[in-house]
This record gives structure tokens, sequence and C-alpha cells, in this order.
């Protein structure tokens, strides 16, 4: 008995969401070999490269869902390697932030301009009617993926009492 077009047509929409996240965590990987750091330090370097210029360690700890131990480890392996300074806060001058150094922005943006570019490109054929509906797949995802992280902590958390 043929399947109804709407299962079938969302049976091939979940392949696709599942393929596009692992080409994605391929890509990631792929960047983290180039820059010689774990996956962990990617996390870092995107967050400060796309959302925010710069953190205190504390901020990068609670965003990252790290101890302080491990962004301490994490903040002087990157600053070895020249991908991260720290500066005195200008509001604080008792607190330290981090910021990207201006070598590996160069370099980040390098990797990703090909990627953005050909994004672009793609993105170009649709009307704003259907970008407006991308954007709106594309926050829900974010949202469910962020409550499915979210419930699996609350169990990993009740496992490990």
């Amino acid at each position: 008995m043929p399947r109804d077009p709407h299962e079938e047509l969302l049976a091939l929409l979940g392949a696709e969401v599942s393929a596009t996240q692992e080409t994605t965590d391929a890509a990631d990987e792929a960047v983290a070999v180039y820059l010689g750091v774990n996956r962990t330090d990617l996390r870092c370097l995107s967050l400060l490269f796309r959302e925010i210029d710069t953190a205190t360690p504390g901020q990068l700890g609670t965003v990252l869902g790290l101890t302080t131990g491990s962004i301490t480890a994490m903040v002087d392996r990157l600053e070895r390697q020249g991908y991260l300074v720290r500066t005195p806060d200008p509001a604080d001058r008792r607190k330290i932030v981090i910021r990207l150094t201006a070598e590996v922005v160069e370099q980040i943006t390098a990797l990703y301009r090909p990627l953005i570019e050909a994004g672009l490109r793609e993105l170009a054929r649709y009307t704003e009617a259907e970008l407006e509906l991308i954007i709106d797949f594309q926050r829900r995802s974010r949202r469910l993926q962020e409550e499915h992280r979210t419930r699996v902590l609350r169990t990993s958390e009740q496992r490990s009492r």
C-alpha cells in the first residue's frame, strides 16, 4: 500500500536533516583538525567569532558548560597556539577578557568564506516568503535541539546520582 505523500515528505525531510547534521559535524571536525584543536576548543573559537567579541573566562564556562579548571586549561592551550589573548576588562581592570587574535580571525574567515559564498548563492534562489519559512524552520529546529540537549543533560545528572 503506498504511503501518504505527506508522510513520505516528512521521512525525506528527516533523512535530509540527519544527513545535514552529520555533514556539518564532519565539516566541523575537519576545521578542528586544520586548526589543531579539539572540538570543545573549536566551540570556544566559534562562539567568540560568531556571537560575542570578548568574554570573561566565567562567561565562556557558563555558555560552554565547562568548569573553571577546564576553562583555564582551554584558554591556556588556545593562547599558546596564538588563537586567543587575555586583556584587562576595560570596565573592571581586576577581571580579564578573552578575545580572538587577528590571525585566527583571518584563518577562520578564509576557511568559511567559500561555504558562506556558496550558501548565499543557493539562498538567492528563494523568494522572501520562502526565506522566512526556512528561517522559521531553522529556529524551530534549533529550539528542539536545545530542549533535547537539556533533557539529555538532566537525565544524565539523574543517572549519576
